[in-house]
C-alpha cells in the first residue's frame, strides 16, 4: 500500500513540542484536566502530554459523527463518557481533527455545562473548507486542505491509525 505523505513524522514532532511549550506557558502554575477525544486523538494526546511540563489529569470521551464513512453524518453520538468530574477544573479538550466543527460544538457545551472552570481546545488538524459550526481552536497543530487524511491516530474504517505521519487516503489503497 502506498500512501501519499501529507505531514511528515518530523514535522509533527516539531509542532507538538511547540504546542506543549505554549500550553505550559499559558497554564503556568495550574493543573490541567486533559480530555482526549477517542479514538483519533490518542496519539496526539500522548505526545502532547509528554511536552506539557505541568501536572495533568487524563480522561477520555468517545464521540463520532463518521462511523465507517468519509463524510460526517451530521449527528454526534457519545459512545463513552468521562470517568471523572470536571467541575472547577481547567479542561483542555484534545481532538484529532476539526472539520465540520460539530463534535467540538457539542463537547465544549457539554463540558461547560458540567461546571468546568475553563474549556480550551487543542486540535491536531483543522480543515476550514468543511467548517459548518463555528469553533475556536486555542492550540492548533496544522491547518490542512480538504483531503480525507489518515495516520497518526486518524483512520478510515478503523485502519491506518498506526502510521507515524499524516497521509492522504485514496479509496484505491484498499
Amino acid at each position: 500500500m502506498a500512501v501519499e505523505v501529507y505531514l511528515s513524522e518530523e514535522k509533527i514532532k516539531t509542532r507538538i513540542k511547540e504546542l506543549g511549550a505554549q500550553i505550559t506557558k499559558e497554564y503556568a502554575g495550574e493543573e490541567i484536566h486533559i480530555v482526549c477525544v477517542l479514538n483519533g486523538a490518542f496519539m496526539f494526546m500522548a505526545d502532547l502530554v509528554r511536552e506539557i511540563k505541568l501536572p495533568v489529569i487524563l480522561d477520555f470521551i468517545s464521540a463520532s459523527s463518521y462511523g465507517d464513512e468519509t463524510v460526517s453524518s451530521g449527528e454526534l453520538k457519545i459512545k463513552m463518557d468521562l470517568a471523572s468530574d470536571v467541575a472547577g477544573k481547567h479542561v483542555l479538550l484534545v481532538e484529532d481533527i476539526v472539520d465540520t466543527g460539530l463534535t467540538m460544538k457539542v463537547l465544549r457545551k457539554n463540558i461547560e455545562e458540567r461546571g468546568a472552570k475553563s474549556v480550551k481546545l487543542a486540535s491536531f488538524l483543522f480543515k476550514p473548507a468543511r467548517l459548518e459550526h463555528e469553533t475556536h481552536i486555542d492550540y492548533l497543530g496544522f491547518e490542512i486542505e480538504d483531503h480525507f487524511v489518515i495516520g497518526y491516530g486518524l483512520d478510515f474504517a478503523g485502519r491506518y491509525r498506526e502510521l507515524p505521519y499524516i497521509g492522504i487516503y485514496s479509496p484505491d489503497q484498499d
